[in-house]
């Protein structure tokens, strides 16, 4: 068989041969391809041969050089002046060139005139070259010969920074490969002011061509926006221009035009942008159709001005970041500046969370978190919480979380609060899994078995049968899959956030986040593993007794989130532990009078959760003495609280006194409980005999300014009847604590309902002589006493009527006294 191959493998014919030994030659570089072709291939081609037929073909062709040398030298002058002046008119058309001449083919060449191009050529460029004051011009010819003109010629040199000079380079770059070099440079040019004089230039001339500088370029970015809007596809290079105007060098403008640019940038992207991820091709090895490839250039051409302009953002941005041993401070224009473009990467990652390069994006914006500027830092907190709130797949918010960690490591948990409490914003109660697949299982309606019978026949059934079947398992697949995705991002960031946490209380229990820290821990307790409960406890309970390693003593914030977090672990999911909170019951009960209607009156809210957990969730597991004690400190707190607080304060009175009935003895002044007198100022809620007690605070919320307290004072007064006098509407008596607290909040300096004003007081005219008293009969003693001394001065008045009050029998002051009460 190998023997036959051989033998077959030899008969080719002689052209094809020759083919094969041309292509070869061919990829070698030997022949060129369209310039020497045979029409005889019969023989191989060989190398000896291709060389020898380059020179014959050498040889043969003179390119009329010796028919030029066969014609007499006063032919040669006499056709040549033929030419020129077109005395004939074969003659007419033919036209000189003078280049194509080799200089070596005749010498009487070197003897004739030169033109004016050549002049020119010889002796006018070489000067342009080296260009100096003066420039020479094309020369006019006139009738009376050539005039040459010359003018000024400056040179401007300009020398790039390295910066500038990247800048450049990228810019170069772009432009090779979208071929719009030129229009860039046009648009350049007109926009391009020019170089004037403007020491001679007064304030007003030179406002308004600072506001003429402006206006134009306002104009060029509002053109270039719409256009990107219309049609991004066709205007896509748009972009190039825009970018180009945030590297503005004009001084009159340039803060301005950056920060019209930076917004209008942001503004097209916001809009045009894909909502989803854009993928990267580097090397294209299938074919496509015309309007896939019209797609993807678009695509491309997208991502690389997106990427250019996140460059040109983070470049500002380094204005306000501060690098070690760097003593310059930056100015306050280029501080507004940053701020602009920091805003504008908080929006992007807020509009489109999962576009391309988010990760650089939320890495850019986390340390940002703790700068010194509170503008900045608030910025960022909220655009990282509204992307918290939003985030569906939970991916950009895990990313942020272990960010936050890497930082709070980093400056070892000295931040600023708004890192930490970015994290009260995370939607770890909301996640509901099961429910969101029971809606997606929902949404498939299926036949019933009836309307199968009776519609389909039996192929039909057993079609649909399958395709049912198929269908479900790929919806389940996909249910599953999102499951698992949410589920892992989940718990890797529960880990995180507890990471950050623990690490705080165990190293830095003394830093300035505690208070964040613990109400965090008090939030996501539920999120908690079970075997760390015990220990949890023990940590905070040395943290508010002031037993710790440090021996820091926490204020009172501090203290009722490390309470709200204890009660919150002991009624959820640590309801089987066996911890005795008594010392928790006593330090919540000494802190519910800190708060006030003051600075710390939002702290309430604490109070009021905490509460809610102890006394409503937990009351079968406290006694008697201990509720009576916190429902009467509760009545002297909505003393010293706003009406919201008080509000609040009365619900929860009203629900203990529904859930337990003893409670009803606080409102009965005749009736006691055990012995001793109430002691108000004893911390410790079981021994203060709040049972001799009695809620005298609800008469003084009846005479309340609001509208609402005093009928939440009459209702729980009445003993909280559901009908006839006391009762309360319904829309308030549905209400909770906490949606009181917040529905009747006046943060924004506004009653609900609006409160009246007070009544007008009648006040009694001046006396004539000068004084009035309360008592009648004083009064009218006083104006006979008066008259008869004839004394009408006010403060010998004054003096008078005390030496007159002090000469009368103290009974008879007495027997007065009971007379006017009685009047």
């Amino acid at each position: 068989m190998a023997q036959k191959r051989k033998k077959s493998s030899g008969r080719i014919s002689k052209v094809k041969r020759n083919n094969q030994v041309r292509t070869k030659l061919v990829k070698q570089g030997k022949i060129k391809v369209g310039i020497n072709k045979r029409k005889n291939f019969s023989k191989p081609i060989s190398r000896h041969s291709q060389e020898t037929y380059h020179e014959e073909e050498a040889e043969g062709s003179d390119d009329g050089t010796g028919m030029l040398e066969m014609v007499d030298q006063d032919d040669l002058e006499f056709l040549k002046s033929a030419v020129v002046n077109k005395s004939y008119s074969l003659l007419s058309k033919i036209r000189i060139n003078e280049k194509r001449k080799p200089k070596s083919t005749s010498k009487s060449a070197e003897t004739l005139p030169k033109s004016i191009e050549d002049e020119y050529e010889d002796e006018v460029l070489p000067q342009i070259e080296t260009a100096g004051s003066m420039k020479p011009l094309l020369p006019i010819k006139t009738k009376h010969g050539l005039i040459r003109r010359e003018m000024k010629h400056q040179v401007k040199e300009e020398e790039l920074s390295e910066n500038e000079g990247e800048i450049a380079n990228d810019a170069s770059g772009r432009d090779a490969e979208e071929g719009s070099g030129d229009e860039s440079d046009a648009m350049d040019v007109d926009l391009d002011d020019g170089e004037e004089d403007i020491s001679s230039l007064t304030t007003v001339e030179l406002f308004a061509r600072r506001q003429e500088a402006l206006q134009k370029r306002k104009f060029f970015i509002g053109v270039l926006c719409s256009g990107l809007l219309e049609n991004p596809q066709e205007k896509v290079k748009n972009f190039k221009y825009l970018l180009g105007m945030m590297d503005e060098k004009n001084p009159e403008v340039e803060i301005t035009v950056k920060k019209l640019a930076s917004v209008s940038v942001l503004e097209v992207f916001k809009d045009i942008l894909p909502s989803y991820q854009i993928k990267q091709f580097e090397r294209e090895t299938t074919m496509l159709k015309k309007d896939t490839l019209i797609l993807r250039g678009f695509e491309k051409s997208l991502l690389s001005n997106y990427r250019i302009y996140l460059q040109k953002l983070e470049k500002m941005l380094n204005a306000i970041v501060k690098k070690k041993g760097q003593k310059y401070e930056p100015s306050k224009a280029k501080i507004k500046l940053a701020e602009v473009a920091f805003k504008c990467l908080c929006d992007l990652m807020v509009t489109h969370p999962y576009f391309n390069f988010w990760r650089n994006i939320v890495q850019l914006i986390v340390p940002f978190l703790n700068h010194k500027l509170p503008s900045i830092r608030n910025t960022g907190a909220e655009a990282v919480k509204t992307v918290f709130r939003n985030d569906k797949r939970g991916e950009i918010t895990l990313e942020i979380v272990r960010k936050i960690n890497l930082l709070v490591k980093a400056k070892a948990h000295s931040v600023h609060k708004e890192v930490l409490e970015v994290l009260l914003s995370l939607r770890l109660k909301e996640v509901n899994l099961d429910k969101e697949k029971e809606d997606e299982i929902k949404k498939k309606k299926f036949m019933t078995h009836k309307q199968k019978l009776l519609f389909l026949s039996k192929r039909e059934r057993k079609k649909s049968k399958k395709i049912e079947e198929l269908e479900k398992e790929l919806l389940e697949t996909k249910a599953e899959e999102n499951k698992q995705s949410k589920i892992k991002y989940l718990t890797e960031t529960t880990k995180a956030i507890f990471t950050i946490y623990f690490r705080i209380l165990k190293t830095a229990p003394h830093s300035k986040v505690l208070s964040l820290t613990l109400e965090g821990l008090a939030k996501y307790a539920h999120c908690i593993n079970i075997d760390f409960y015990h220990d949890l406890v023990l940590v905070l309970d040395g943290l508010v007794s002031g037993s710790n390693e440090n021996g820091t003593v926490l204020g009172h914030r501090e203290q009722l989130h490390c309470v709200q977090t204890v009660f919150s672990i002991l009624s959820g999911p640590g309801i089987a532990i066996n911890i005795d909170p008594l010392k928790f019951y006593t330090h919540l009960y000494k802190n519910l009078l800190t708060v006030t209607a003051g600075t710390n009156h939002e702290d309430l809210s604490i109070i009021i959760s905490t509460l809610d957990s102890v006394l409503i969730k937990r009351r079968k597991k406290v006694s008697l003495q201990r509720q009576l004690a916190f429902t009467k400190r509760l009545s002297t707190l909505s003393l010293l609280v706003l009406h919201n607080g008080a509000l609040s304060c009365l619900k929860i009175i009203k629900m203990m006194m529904q859930l337990n009935k003893a409670v009803d003895v606080l409102l009965d002044p005749e009736s006691t409980i055990g012995g001793g007198i109430y002691l108000p100022e004893l911390e410790e809620p079981e021994y203060c005999n709040a049972s001799n007690s009695v809620l005298w605070e609800l008469l003084h919320l009846f005479n309340h300014y609001h509208p609402i307290v005093r009928k939440f004072a009459r209702h729980v007064l009445h003993g909280s009847p559901t009908s006839g006098e006391g009762n309360l509407p319904p829309e308030l008596s549905k209400l909770s604590a906490e949606d009181l607290f917040l529905e009747f909040n006046p943060k924004e300096m506004a009653f609900k309902p609006a409160v009246p004003p007070p009544k007008a007081q009648t006040t009694l005219s001046r006396h004539p002589k000068g004084m009035i008293f309360k008592n009648l009969y004083f009064q009218k003693k006083a104006e006979e006493a008066l008259k008869d001394s004839g004394k009408c001065d006010v403060f010998s008045d004054f003096d008078f009527y005390c030496d007159y009050v002090k000469g009368r029998s103290s009974v008879k002051v007495k027997r007065e006294k009971m007379d006017s009460r009685s009047n």
